[in-house]
């Protein structure tokens, strides 16, 4: 199987090394030469292109499957569109013109698009309810997935988190109360490869994440114990909300937990049952004063 993954980053770039040791063969869009050279040094055969080009979007190789991992990161609304909306659109047709289409088209999202749930637990039943412009934009991105003439799948990812982003010394500093959903990186591309190699969950919308969200207060606790740290400074959400931005706001006072037993009905084994297992490598390279 080839695979096209549209966006090779910090998921994408996982997915690429787990479906190459699967014996797959995989290309990555990329922007940047530097990110071109990262994406060789994995094996992985670089293609340079603006996904919201619709011009180098033409350019791109045929493949089996897509996985549209792409991430338009805090950029303002206007770019997340031209991303997801736009560029996705144009994706979507390019490939279903062509003579040899694809046969599947992944698409990574967000759990952002449930909006507030007050705590209570969400699954794929759950009708969404995006707050934030940016979450509002990825619902639409959905759409464009299910609607599309090639076999579809929408994973809502959780919280990402794994080498680079544990962000240990935030959390020792200071952490605001609430739930905290999360999926280690490895687990978030394995899900992607799951649904690929084991032709699963074609025209479904999954929710990936690890099934245990956790208190923040807990959590953070826990960790400032591992790491022989004092105990944290603990927020209120009253506390945090104190001069965010709106859309800083909704994502903190955002409150739900995740369910994952979709993910696991389909036949994926966490790597990572919670942050508790997932944390551990960090916490052994933080002790050792290495970055984790």
């Amino acid at each position: 199987m080839h695979v096209l993954v549209l966006g090779c980053g910090y998921v994408g770039r996982e997915l690429g090394r787990q479906l190459l040791d699967a014996g797959h063969d995989v290309t990555g869009v990329v922007r940047s030469e530097t990110s071109a050279e990262a994406v060789a040094a994995d094996g992985i055969e670089p293609v340079r292109a603006d996904l919201t080009d619709p011009g180098a979007v033409s350019t791109l190789p045929d493949a089996d499957a897509l996985a549209f991992a792409a991430s338009a990161g805090r950029g303002s609304v206007a770019e997340a569109r031209s991303l997801y909306v736009d560029g996705l659109r144009a994706i979507v047709s390019e490939f279903e013109g062509r003579e040899f289409p694809p046969d599947r088209l992944l698409l990574t999202s967000t759990t952002g698009v449930y909006g507030d749930h007050s705590g209570d637990w969400v699954d794929e039943s759950t009708p969404i309810d995006p707050e934030r412009p940016t979450a509002a934009v990825i619902a639409e991105a959905e759409g464009i997935v299910h609607r599309s003439g090639i076999d579809g799948t929408v994973a809502r990812f959780a919280g990402l988190y794994g080498p680079g982003r544990y962000r240990i010394d935030a959390y020792l500093d200071s952490v605001t109360a609430g739930w905290r959903n999360s999926v280690h990186r490895d687990d978030a591309a394995g899900a992607l490869a799951w649904f690929l190699t084991e032709d699963v969950a074609r025209e479904e919308t999954v929710l990936v994440n690890d099934g245990t969200p956790v208190d923040r207060w807990v959590f953070a606790d826990w960790l400032a114990d591992r790491c022989d740290a004092p105990e944290p400074e603990k927020l209120t959400v009253e506390e945090r909300l104190e001069g965010l931005s709106e859309s800083a706001s909704l994502r903190v006072a955002s409150q739900k937990r995740c369910r994952n037993d979709r993910l696991l009905e389909l036949g994926y084994e966490l790597r990572y049952p919670s942050v508790y297992e997932g944390y551990e490598p960090a916490i052994d390279a933080y002790r050792r004063g290495e970055e984790p």
